[in-house]
């Protein structure tokens, strides 16, 4: 049954002027990057793009592939295909890697999760070739998940053409894409385990040590910043997607082919800033704050029962503006006993008349299923003398 939802315990948006839905400039048409052959700055929590230069651009973006490389590698441990103490056997190939590398051993094996660390912190390419024989069989094979994962998430302009960014044929991507990309990435909590690390020391068998550093300097320089990858190849210039977060708002910043490292992350940083300061993330639905509205149940010692959202929800606009919010609830036909945290209906929530998202509601309570005195004392409450 479905059915429009008034009032959620003070916690919706209050209606008002109008905004649309996606923007795609800064309202005065100012670029706000220097040096850079393409940009944009998204919402990570809706995807709405705020902020945009030539995003569809096809680039080379050096190493900011290996967003997609942890990608695959993140998700083999959320499947359970691998685990990240698993130990990772290095190949002459692996090991032989040029570029940014950690200088794995070949013959030897490293825990997973110090490799994928690596990746993170330092973009460790050695690393990105012994996790894609681990997970694939081979770096070939790895790609072909890659350009898989690509188009399931949609990404109509990349291909990749190995899992490193060293310069290849026929590789490529744009802003657009590398920031839905890492959106995705940012799905995955143990990424952020390994990406506030500043200065690492990677420790090889026999007690030799690698230093690491962290190659997105905005780590320590900007106010929110907890993630980020860069890079540079003579072709690609220097690319870095970034990621902040202030209160309730998460913005991913991408910037590419910059001229130089000075303006690939001054330009990152001004669109970030340009995003904090013009929007908002208003909450809408609070996971703590039970709904007016309660549900009816059958068969239960209670007739009724309160619900709550399952997680909260956001409301993505400009500072200046609150978007028409309106609810409809719809309520499962459930039936007693029903446990707390339940999934018993959803919401879903409209922005400016358009379907934003959808909430699961869960039980408030636990309520137990009536027994059989219960339903006599039911029908003896209901006789009049």
């Amino acid at each position: 049954m479905k059915r429009l939802l008034y009032l959620c315990c003070a916690v919706i948006a209050a209606a008002g002027t109008l905004s649309s839905f996606g923007f795609a400039k800064a309202e005065d048409n100012v670029q706000l990057t220097t040096g850079c052959k393409s940009a944009c700055l998204v919402d990570y929590d809706s995807g709405e793009c705020v902020y945009s230069e030539n995003e569809h651009f096809r680039t080379p973006i050096a190493s900011v592939c290996k967003v997609m490389t942890l990608t695959l590698c993140l998700d083999a441990v959320e499947n359970g295909a691998v685990s990240l103490d698993d130990e990772v056997y290095v190949s002459q190939n692996a090991s032989g890697m040029g570029g940014s590398q950690i200088f794995l051993e070949s013959g030897h094996s490293y825990q997973m999760s110090e490799l994928v660390k690596s990746i993170v912190v330092c973009s460790a390419n050695d690393s990105c070739v012994a996790i894609a024989e681990k997970i694939s069989g081979s770096e070939e094979a790895f790609v072909a998940d890659m350009n898989k994962k690509a188009t399931e998430l949609g990404l109509s302009d990349t291909l990749f053409a190995n899992c490193t960014g060293l310069p290849k044929d026929t590789q490529y991507s744009c802003a657009a894409d590398v920031a839905a990309m890492f959106c995705n990435l940012l799905h995955h909590n143990e990424y952020f385990e390994y990406s506030k690390i500043w200065l690492e020391d990677f420790t090889h068998e026999g007690g030799r040590t690698t230093s690491m550093t962290n190659t997105n300097k905005l780590i320590r320089s900007y106010n929110g910043c907890d993630g980020g990858k860069t890079g540079f190849t003579n072709e690609a210039g220097f690319c870095l997607a970034v990621t902040a977060k202030r209160e309730n708002m998460r913005l991913v910043s991408v910037v590419l082919g910059a001229d130089t490292s000075e303006h690939r992350f001054g330009s990152a940083a001004k669109i970030l800033d340009y995003g904090f300061a013009n929007y908002k993330n208003k909450i809408i639905l609070d996971k703590t704050v039970t709904l007016n509205d309660e549900f009816s149940l059958r068969g239960g010692k209670k007739s009724a029962y309160r619900v709550m959202p399952e997680e909260n929800c956001y409301m993505f606009c400009k500072r200046s503006e609150d978007a028409e919010t309106s609810f409809v609830v719809t309520d499962f036909c459930v039936k007693a006993p029903v446990d707390k945290g339940q999934v018993v209906g959803t919401i879903e929530v409209y922005k400016d008349g358009i379907l934003y998202k959808t909430v699961n509601v869960v039980a408030a309570e636990s309520v137990r299923k009536a027994t059989y005195l219960d339903r006599l004392k039911n029908v003896s409450d209901g006789w009049t003398i």
